[in-house]
Formats: C-alpha cells, sequence, structure tokens
C-alpha cells in the first residue's frame, strides 16, 4: 500500500500474541527483554495512534542496545528529521518515525531500504511503507486503553516461519 494510508489488517502478517503493558515501566522493561534478541537485518514496524507508546518504546530498545556497549545518549523523537541512526555494534540502530513523510516514494531517499539488510530497524507510522516492508517484518501494534490511561496493549505479528517467532511468543507470555 503506497498511499500512506493505514494498512488493512489482512495486509499484515497473522499476529501471534497479545500483551497486555499496564504503564509505561512495563513498557520500558519490554523494550528491555525485546532489544537483545535483535539482529542485524532485523526489522521492527511499530504501528499505533499518537500517543500509543511507539517512540517509548524504541527509546527503550534503543537505550538497551547503547548501555551493552557502555554508552549514553539523548534518544530524540525522529519526527522532524525522519531517522536516527545510532551506532551499537554490530551494527546501527534506525529509528524511523514516517508520519510527516509527504509521499511514500520518498522512502527511498532516506536509504532505509538498504539498511533492512544489514541494521537493526525500527520504524514508526510503517503503514506509509507497506509495500516496501519484506516479509520478514516483526510488527507490533500499539494500542491505547481510554479506560486505563497508562495501559498498553501490543499486538505481536510475523509470518509463520520467522526465525525469532518462538523467542517472541515466550518473551510475549510473560504480560499476559
Amino acid at each position: 500500500m503506497s498511499d500512506g494510508s493505514a494498512a488493512p489488517l489482512s495486509d499484515l502478517p497473522p499476529c501471534h500474541a497479545h500483551l497486555r503493558l499496564a504503564s509505561p515501566e512495563a513498557m520500558s522493561e519490554f523494550a528491555e527483554a525485546l532489544a537483545p534478541l535483535l539482529e542485524p537485518g532485523d526489522i521492527l514496524a511499530l504501528s499505533g495512534d499518537l500517543g500509543a507508546g511507539k517512540t517509548h518504546f524504541a527509546r527503550g530498545v534503543i537505550r538497551t542496545r547503547l548501555a551493552q556497549i557502555g554508552r549514553v545518549e539523548d534518544i530524540p523523537s525522529p519526527s522532524f528529521t525522519l531517522v536516527q541512526i545510532y551506532e551499537a555494534r554490530p551494527c546501527e540502530i534506525w529509528h524511523v518515525d514516517l508520519y510527516r513523510l509527504g509521499d511514500p516514494r520518498d522512502v527511498d531517499e532516506l536509504g532505509l531500504i538498504d539498511a533492512f539488510e544489514t541494521e537493526i530497524c525500527l520504524i514508526e507510522w510503517p503503514e506509509r511503507m507497506m509495500a516496501d516492508l519484506p516479509t520478514r517484518t516483526i510488527w507490533l501494534s500499539f494500542l491505547y486503553d481510554q479506560s486505563a490511561p497508562d495501559q498498553r496493549h501490543i499486538r505481536l505479528c510475523a509470518s509463520q516461519d520467522h526465525p525469532k517467532l518462538p523467542q517472541l511468543c515466550a518473551l510475549a507470555e510473560r504480560y499476559p
């Protein structure tokens, strides 16, 4: 889907887990637990409404990966720059926010497609480049619960043959 609109649910891979995170701290804990599982070439598509927790989650992943190599950095939102890149060994982490992307065809200019092969990519508003995402993408759909403002729900979706699926499902079981 290249028009930048939200992807229909039928276009996403099957969902394998539903997590309930009771607080921002639980969201950070989940990000910290997931971060060490990521390797070069892993792509996380972070979808959800404004304020659903996508940036908070991405910051947790990035901080954890940087801490593993003894680095501490400010992690700004890439809302205006579209891309923030972090040297995190053994690869870079690309934190991408496509909310302000003018035209989905402009994604080529970001260099993101090439980064898919060798870097860890965390993509907010991935619906804006749906047609360009590899099938190996792991989708985390963040849902805001209006009845419990600090609580978030995350749907974890990936192809049935994704090599990380068993690890992801095991991790998700810690957040029923």
